[in-house]
């Protein structure tokens, strides 16, 4: 038996040790308890806002750019869903053996991608690869390497290629306009990023869309003036008279007459802007309405519309243009051949250097510089084409008489392609200056009246001549058609003077002549071979992209009675 000394004892020490452990255990429960009030109440924010920190992310959503389409809804420019791959370099340097895995998924080299992401160690972003098609990159996510994410974003497309390249531009990689009208409609193009909170797990997996931040706001369409019917045919025309003179580029211009909408812009060489690597400044460059050349006889019209103005000649005037040659200071003005007395329509037919350089100087300086700055020689045109050229014209005050007769042929001032089919556009609207619209308006467009009507008329007129049987642009003639335009054919100048052996071919005119709709100019830079004349180079391209226009645009013919009959009645028997 255990003596009751001894149980006594070991009662007090189960008593004793019981109560130990009661009071531990009411101790650790108050401490939980009290840990568990401050960790709800008093910590709860920290604790909250350091667990959003970890698994609580903001993401953009991407809003896609507007669409460019030319004026009867034909796509130029599109965006379509692509997705980057972008990686956390702190979250994959952990990970590092499967390196080799995201690799070969993105097609890139193992080495080259291992040295991207460790030289990157300090950052939590990294492009690895931008603008990938949907379904590789969801074999890119589907690899469940850490650290690895997919952003959704918008790629540019062109349907049309190059064909409307120059005139549409190009965005950059991130979206943004860099030429053309990409870059001079960006704003109302591009849209405007969302953003929402979203619940992440620990590979970076979206769990839950906890709430809206902001809504994605997509660009606005933009409708251009461009008729991508007539945009193809100047492109086709374009680049087959390239080829015929091994040219070193070439421009034309469509402007309507009425609206001075731009029906089509096409330069060569061109671009494909969907090719990247052919994005360089060689090629992109809209040299239609960034480069300048001197005009040549083109000018011509311009400076018998000043002589008209001047109320000192009419348009039955005549110039005696013998012997065939003016000296002026020490430079002597000729003609190919000793035209003697000729009215102005056989100044310009003939393109007379003499006659008109004659008519030049018999007319005050400020005369032929208010028609000349009138019709906009000088300055823009008003289009808002990024990097657009306003030329070069001095000032009269600057004139002297060998200056303004080398004017009178189209030397000594600089202009565009494009100002110089404004100019004629505007002689075809009877003499009312619209802006340039690469946009499509609607309705009538208000211009500016900077010739009379009738003495805009007689010029068309005179500039007819220029196509007849004996004019230099009778090449340029469309069956059916009065046709009005003026050949030009200019040495190029380099430094120190002009060359002999390198021109530019220029054909400028309007059409219907009865009632101008269509302004159009063609340059060729520097054909090579015997062919190198505006009638002979230039004028076929401008007869076959106008015959395509006016029909693309159902504009009836003026000229029926110089069309043979058997063409008639073979049009009359086609179903």
């Amino acid at each position: 038996m255990i003596p009751r000394a001894d149980k006594d004892s070991q009662a007090r020490s189960f008593r004793w040790r019981s109560a130990v452990i009661l009071t531990l255990v009411v101790c650790g429960a108050a401490v939980l308890v009290a840990r568990a009030v401050e960790l709800q109440l008093v910590e709860h924010g920290f604790l909250a806002k350091q667990g959003d920190e970890r698994t609580m992310r903001v993401v953009k959503i991407a809003a896609h750019r507007g669409a460019i389409t030319d004026r009867y809804g034909e796509p130029l420019a599109i965006s379509t869903p692509v997705d980057s791959i972008w990686v956390n370099p702190q979250d994959l340097k952990d990970n590092i053996d499967q390196i080799p895995r995201l690799a070969k998924a993105l097609g890139q080299d193992q080495q080259s991608l291992l040295r991207r992401i460790t030289s990157n160690l300090d950052r939590e972003f990294l492009y690895v690869a931008r603008h990938m098609p949907p379904e590789a990159a969801a074999h890119v996510k589907a690899l469940g390497v850490p650290g690895v994410y997919l952003m959704r974003e918008y790629r540019r497309f062109y349907p049309s290629g190059e064909v409307s390249g120059h005139v549409v531009g190009f965005t950059s990689i991130d979206d943004l306009g860099q030429e053309g009208l990409e870059l001079g409609f960006d704003q109302l193009l591009m849209g405007e990023d969302g953003a929402k909170r979203v619940i992440q797990d620990l590979y970076g997996h979206s769990v839950e869309n906890v709430e809206s931040i902001r809504a994605p706001r997509p660009g606005r369409d933009l409708v251009t003036s461009i008729d991508l019917r007539i945009q193809y045919l100047a492109y086709r025309e374009l680049k087959s008279a390239m080829r015929d003179y091994q040219a070193r580029a070439g421009s034309v211009i469509v402007i309507d007459c009425d609206t001075g909408e731009v029906l089509a812009m096409v330069n060569q060489p061109s671009y494909n802007p969907n090719d990247r690597d052919q994005l360089q400044a060689g090629l992109y460059r809209n040299r239609a309405a960034t480069d300048i050349f001197e005009p040549g006889s083109s000018i011509k019209p311009f400076i018998i519309a000043a002589a008209l103005a001047s109320g000192q000649y009419r348009a039955d005037s005549v110039v005696d243009t013998s012997p065939g040659f003016l000296k002026v200071g020490i430079k002597v003005f000729e003609d190919e051949h000793n035209l003697g007395a000729i009215d102005l329509a056989t100044v310009l037919a003939k393109s007379s250097n003499v006659g008109t350089a004659k008519v030049a100087l018999s007319l005050k300086p400020e005369q032929i510089w208010d028609t000349l700055t009138g019709l906009g020689f000088g300055q823009v045109t008003g289009s808002n084409f990024p990097g657009e050229s306003a030329g070069m014209l001095s000032h009269y005050s600057h004139w002297r008489p060998i200056g303004i007769a080398t004017l009178s042929h189209g030397y000594g001032l600089s202009v565009t392609p494009l100002q110089l089919a404004h100019a004629y556009a505007t002689i075809g609207a009877g003499g009312l200056k619209r802006p340039v619209s690469f946009e499509r308006t609607s309705g009538p467009v208000a211009g500016e009246r900077v010739m009379d009507a009738r003495m805009a008329q007689s010029i068309v007129q005179l500039m007819q001549q220029v196509v007849a049987i004996g004019g230099t642009g009778k090449r340029a003639s469309v069956m059916g058609y009065q046709v009005a335009g003026k050949t030009g054919t200019a040495w190029k100048s380099f430094e120190g003077g002009y060359s002999t052996d390198r021109y530019m071919a220029v054909f400028a005119g309007v059409v219907p002549a009865s009632h101008p709709k269509l302004a159009t100019v063609v340059v060729i830079d520097e054909p090579s071979g015997d062919k190198f004349y505006g009638g002979d180079v230039a004028a076929p391209v401008f007869s076959n992209v106008m015959s395509g226009a006016l029909r693309l645009m159902d504009i009836p013919p003026d000229d029926l009675q110089n069309v043979p009959a058997a063409t008639l009645v073979q049009a009359n028997d086609s179903p």
